[in-house]
Parts: structure tokens; C-alpha cells; sequence
């Protein structure tokens, strides 16, 4: 596993992101958010217009960014990257210097491969402390989702507390640089 200027690479192959089109990628990323497998994304009933319009939001919105992740070049996961002292968690947690919240969904696909979603989330941990003023990276799953918990485990994270959010009872978690290297042996 590496990481270079051209993105994450293991044995699965290599992981890169590039800014969301909002327009352009609406009509994808709404396969994805509506499909069973993604129920905690909270957009199972979403139509067309409402995904391009939260992405359009989200672009619009200076502490929210969206990543559109390729596997191999092929879209294959969304990430999300947001400045938790102002959204999401703002005001449920006392932010540090250096936070950064995270957001990621996997494609649905009828050909999975195995360790696929263990890549996605190492890669997307590895762009984000790519970035020298990212610390730690925070999470807050809905309390009933142990595979992805279980994932943030793998890869680092250790959980925190339990935190009310408006749309879920979450678990506040944070990883560190040097935790994420510690569990995965990727050095950023």
C-alpha cells in the first residue's frame, strides 16, 4: 500500500478522487444513495432533483466539500470532507485544531471484491492526512451500523461517546494520523 501524487495504491489497484460535478454526476450518485445496501446515507426515498440539489448545496457550502472517488478511473465511492466545528457536528463535540469530518459511501456493484470497502475508507483517510493541517479525522456513524464501525476500527478510529444528532444517535469517533498508520502501515 502507498500513497502517491497519482493517489492510493494496493492490491486492489489505485484510488483517486476529483471534485463532484453536481450536474454531471447527479443521475450516478443517485443509483448509489438510493440503493438498499446505502439505508444510512438517508436518501433511500431521494428523487433526481433532490440528490443534484443536495450536491449543488454542498458545493455552494465553503465548510462542505463532495469527492467523487475512482477506482482504477471508474467512479467507485463518494467521500465527503467537512469542517466539523461548523457542520455536522458543530456545537456536539469541542472541535480541535486540525479536525476534519469524513463522510464515505461505496458504490453499490454486483461483482464485489473482497477488502474492496477496507480500501476505499484506507484511501479516503489516506487523501485526507495527505493534507499537513489535517490532525484527526472524526466520525459519527449511526450507533446501529457495526460494519462501518467495525471499518473505522480497522483503520484506526477509536470511539469516543454517543452523541444526539437531529437525524440519529451516533458514535462520535476520531482517528490520528499516527493511529491510522499504526493500524493500516500507511505512512502519510
Amino acid at each position: 500500500m502507498s500513497v502517491t501524487d497519482t493517489g492510493f495504491r494496493c492490491a486492489l489497484g489505485t484510488f483517486t478522487v476529483r471534485p463532484l460535478a453536481p450536474l454531471r454526476d447527479a443521475e450516478l450518485l443517485h443509483s448509489w444513495v438510493t440503493h438498499p445496501k446505502a439505508a444510512f446515507w438517508m436518501m433511500r426515498d431521494a428523487e433526481p432533483e433532490d440528490v443534484e440539489r443536495e450536491y449543488l448545496r454542498i458545493a455552494a457550502d465553503e465548510h462542505h466539500h463532495a469527492l467523487l472517488g475512482l477506482h482504477d478511473g471508474r467512479p467507485a465511492f463518494l467521500m465527503e470532507r467537512y469542517d466539523p466545528a461548523h457542520r455536522e457536528l458543530a456545537g456536539l463535540y469541542e472541535p480541535e485544531p486540525g479536525d476534519v469530518g469524513m463522510h464515505f459511501l461505496v458504490a453499490p456493484t454486483d461483482t464485489p471484491l473482497h477488502g474492496f470497502t477496507r480500501a476505499v475508507i484506507t484511501a479516503v483517510l489516506a487523501h485526507l492526512f495527505d493534507d499537513p493541517e489535517t490532525a484527526r479525522v472524526v466520525v459519527e456513524p449511526d450507533v446501529s451500523n457495526k460494519a462501518v464501525q467495525a471499518l473505522n476500527e480497522a483503520v484506526g478510529f477509536e470511539p469516543v461517546r454517543e452523541i444526539d444528532k437531529p437525524e440519529k444517535r451516533a458514535l462520535l469517533s476520531f482517528c490520528t494520523r499516527a493511529q491510522f498508520a499504526a493500524a493500516t502501515g500507511v505512512g502519510v
